[in-house]
């Protein structure tokens, strides 16, 4: 019986074909189900003990042999299937990663598409922005003490020039080429000298808001912020507690009635209830000024909100960082989003 094995060890090492069929009918007869193979394992039981060990060891040769004689002769003929008109066409084509929106997009989408609704357009501006948009045209002059607030990159070159802090500077650029009646958002990038933690980060995303018409009023504020935080978060209390802001006049926070109704809003609102989501205000009529729109015809209102603060919150993301390290095993969870 050994020398029949060996006998086939060679048979298969001597194997040849030229259709993917003829390897198939090979792969039966020697590894099928009811292939010669299974035919000896069954043997092994009878066989003397003193010869198992020869005989164990040359069924095993004769299992690789024929494996990898299938194995080479499949990838020998599909290459040179591959190298022609058109390849095999019944074979499956290769898998393509699906890729998804980073969740700040997805944010930044769908903060756009609430205030679109209500008439907002989106305007843009550069990130290098100079003193005059980013600071002066906002009430914001030099050595005012609220620059403080704003942590600036400034370059090094030029200290007229700078990382833009806030696209406020982009309303400003809008406000000076167009007149009112105005309705944007601006949605972007903004950069601040801040050390890097959970919570805060050199750079981040802020969306920007400006509202400027005849006889605008804190209650039209007050009812588009209300709107906007029924479509977000899907809640309508809100409150707008005292606050200051070098360029609106009234200003206030903005906290929105996130519940106490698990321990994770218990921990999110530390037992308040609220939370603080942007800081809005009426436009000082200094700003209007600047930028060329007559403060006693025309008033207006002016929002903004961090969208990486946002996006912490809709998805519970405990640490900043996160949407910024380009992990695949973070991101890949909002593919279905």
């Amino acid at each position: 019986m050994l020398e029949k094995i060996k006998e086939l060890i060679a048979e298969a090492e001597a194997f040849n074909a030229k259709t993917l069929d003829e390897v198939e009918a090979f792969r039966i007869k020697f590894l099928g189900k009811k292939g010669l193979l299974n035919t000896y394992f069954a043997e092994f039981k009878n066989v003397p003990n003193e010869m198992k060990k020869e005989f164990g060891q040359t069924i095993n040769k004769l299992k690789t042999t024929a494996q990898d004689k299938v194995n080479a002769l499949k990838d020998g003929l599909e290459s040179q299937d591959e190298q022609g008109a058109y390849g095999d066409l019944t074979k499956p084509g290769e898998p393509v990663a699906l890729g998804s929106r980073h969740p700040i997009s997805q944010v930044r989408n769908r903060i756009i598409d609430i205030f679109s609704r209500i008439g907002f357009n989106v305007s843009e501006g550069p990130e290098i922005e100079d003193d005059w948009h980013n600071f002066t045209a906002l009430n914001l002059p030099e050595y005012h003490p609220a620059r403080d607030m704003q942590d600036t990159f400034f370059i090094q070159t030029d200290p007229d020039v700078l990382l833009r802090t806030h696209t406020s500077s982009v309303q400003v650029r809008y406000m000076e080429n167009n007149q009112p009646p105005i309705r944007t958002i601006s949605p972007g990038r903004v950069f601040r000298n801040e050390a890097i933690s959970a919570r805060s980060h050199c750079f981040f995303h802020q969306v920007e808001g400006l509202y400027i018409d005849k006889d605008v009023s804190f209650a039209d504020l007050k009812q588009t912020l209300q709107y906007f935080t029924k479509e977000l978060f899907g809640k309508s209390k809100i409150r707008l507690r005292p606050s200051y802001f070098p360029f609106t006049e009234p200003s206030a926070e903005v906290d929105v009635y996130w519940g106490l109704e698990t321990e994770t809003d218990y921990r999110m609102t530390k037992g308040t209830g609220w939370l603080e989501i942007m800081g809005c205000g009426m436009v000082d009529p200094n700003v209007l000024k600047n930028c060329g729109i007559d403060p006693e015809i025309y008033s207006g209102f002016a929002f903004g909100m961090g969208i990486d603060r946002i996006a912490l919150l809709l998805h519970q993301i405990p640490d900043i960082r996160m949407l910024s390290e380009n992990d695949l095993r973070f991101l890949e969870q909002f593919q279905s989003i």
